[in-house]
């Protein structure tokens, strides 16, 4: 009977294996057809860049890059299937062709050209600063020497903005995050593309902040595409017949209320033969030259996770114990804050803290600056509480309520008894969960890079977006982690045996 229970399990669990291999396999697209017909190409896009991308109303993608791709497949006679991904991580994607193309307003440069291929031109562009209304200091590129600076990674922007001395430059991931670092006053300037920077200005989604005159640069978008692929003929085909019936002029007018000024049919140094690809040699050389750096970040790791740990578990002692007073408010309050905490993403916590505390100041009257470092800490310390007060609370739990019926019998207070009695032992249940807590919180620091903080992780997407090599970095940042947990698990193993009376060894 228990034979024929096990042989049916195994056949059932086979079924359902198969028909889950049958749908991912029915949901991918292989687009072997490059003639343009019939084809659907995997573009992506990282829809928070209006006015060239973004999301609208309902959820769905609209901007000029979305009109422009559209008309530019309807000419080429192929479909879209539109791929939302973040903007550094476009070029590594195309490199590994999970992606057929990448519209995002992407600027045609030298470095970039030598890792995929690019359209032809279909915006010219150039780079502006933003400053606050009140700002009677920056007025030239020059007038930013030594001051705070945001940047997108991985843009133009960034990489023009090291050749300002003494700036500190600060990155984020899009630019409207950056720009509403300059509105809640925590960077003097933000280096962004000019027609993105105006049109938040235009639509009044940014108020308190406005645009030096002069262009920085003059650019060029393309649409990126993976080496040697044949749709690079298909989508230029396509760009070309829009540029000539017209169609492109009405988008252009549709978002930008001019004219187009004239596109070059190819930069000089466009879809130029990259560098041949290293060898296992190359990628060793290359983890080597950027391993210092990973190895700082990780430095900034393990102090962002001792701070917060430790604060954590200051505040994690206090609302276990809170949660189990007999004083129902107060028992109520500590419940609803592990709730909260743990109910939601510690990613969601950041942005609410960094962003969303000073913006909702400036609202009521009084500026709030808050450093990178110390929201970090507070949005980590302040999680780590909710998972570290049910660990106290349920460590105290643990003790046999004969312990504390003895101590009290003994003449020992209610304090005493937790002091001396009952903590005492359950530090000691605590410290498996504790030690999962502290690599937990470690690994979690990664998410403070959404706020600029260079910390391990973020050191390595700085890397990869000027190199464009995510496999050997990404491989480096995770040996790290990994080297960093095995150390902390083997630390708390060696505290866990040395707290632990009955698995000391004995003294010779």
């Amino acid at each position: 009977m228990v034979c024929s229970r096990v042989v049916g399990w195994l056949r059932l669990s086979l079924v359902v294996s198969l028909s889950c291999l049958l749908l991912v396999l029915g949901g991918c697209s292989f687009n072997n057809d490059v003639s343009g017909g019939g084809k659907t190409l995997r573009v992506a896009n990282q829809p928070a860049f209006p006015p060239f991308e973004f999301k609208g109303e309902g959820g769905k993608s609209e901007g000029f890059s979305i009109d422009l791709m559209n008309a530019i497949a309807q000419a080429a006679n192929f479909k879209v299937d539109w791929q939302s991904i973040p903007f550094d991580g476009m070029i590594p994607a195309l490199q590994a062709n999970t992606i057929d193309a990448a519209i995002s307003s992407f600027t045609i440069t030298e470095e970039r050209a030598k890792a995929v291929s690019f359209s032809r031109p279909y915006f010219k562009a150039g780079l502006s600063i933003a400053i606050r209304d009140n700002n009677k200091d920056i007025s030239t590129f020059e007038s930013l020497k030594n001051k705070k600076i945001a940047v997108g990674i991985g843009t133009t922007s960034a990489k023009k903005a090291k050749e300002i001395p003494g700036a500190q430059i600060r990155t984020f991931d899009t630019a409207p995050v950056a720009l509403q670092e300059l509105v809640n006053g925590n960077v003097d300037a933000v280096i962004n593309d000019a027609p993105a920077t105006l049109y938040a200005i235009n639509t009044g989604n940014l108020k308190g902040i406005k645009v030096v005159s002069k262009l920085l640069t003059e650019e060029f978008f393309g649409i990126a595409i993976p080496k040697n692929s044949p749709n690079l003929k298909v989508i230029n085909d396509g760009l070309e017949r829009i540029l000539q019936n017209g169609t492109y002029a009405q988008i252009y007018q549709k978002w930008f209320k001019g004219q187009p000024p004239a596109l070059p049919l190819k930069l000089p140094f466009q879809n130029e033969t990259g560098a041949s690809k290293p060898g296992i040699l190359g990628s060793i050389s290359l983890i080597l030259q950027y391993f210092p750096i990973l190895l700082q970040g990780a430095l900034v790791s393990v102090q962002l996770t001792i701070f917060s740990v430790v604060l954590g578990l200051i505040g994690g002692s206090l609302i276990g114990i809170i949660r189990l007073s007999h004083i129902t408010p107060v028992r109520w309050f500590a419940r609803a804050y592990v709730d909260f905490f743990r109910g939601t993403p510690l990613l969601v916590q950041i942005f609410m803290i960094y962003f969303g505390l000073p913006a909702i100041a400036l609202e009521l009257g009084f500026p709030l600056n808050f450093n990178r470092l110390a929201a970090a800490v507070v949005a980590l310390s302040l999680n780590s509480a909710a998972y570290i007060g049910e660990i106290v609370r349920a460590g105290i739990q643990s003790i046999e309520i004969g312990q504390s019926e003895a101590a009290q019998s003994l003449g020992l207070s209610s304090t005493e008894t937790m002091r001396y009695v009952i903590f005492p032992q359950a530090i000691r249940r605590m410290l498996p969960p504790l030690g999962n807590e502290f690599i937990t919180l470690l690994k979690d620091t990664s998410l403070v890079a959404i706020i600029g903080f260079e910390e391990l992780f973020r050191q390595g997407q700085l890397i990869v977006a000027e190199n464009f090599r995510p496999f050997e970095i990404y491989a480096s940042v995770a040996v790290v982690y990994l080297c960093l947990t095995l150390l902390s698990s083997q630390l708390f193993s060696r505290l866990e045996t040395w707290m632990n009376p009955v698995k000391r060894s004995p003294k010779s």
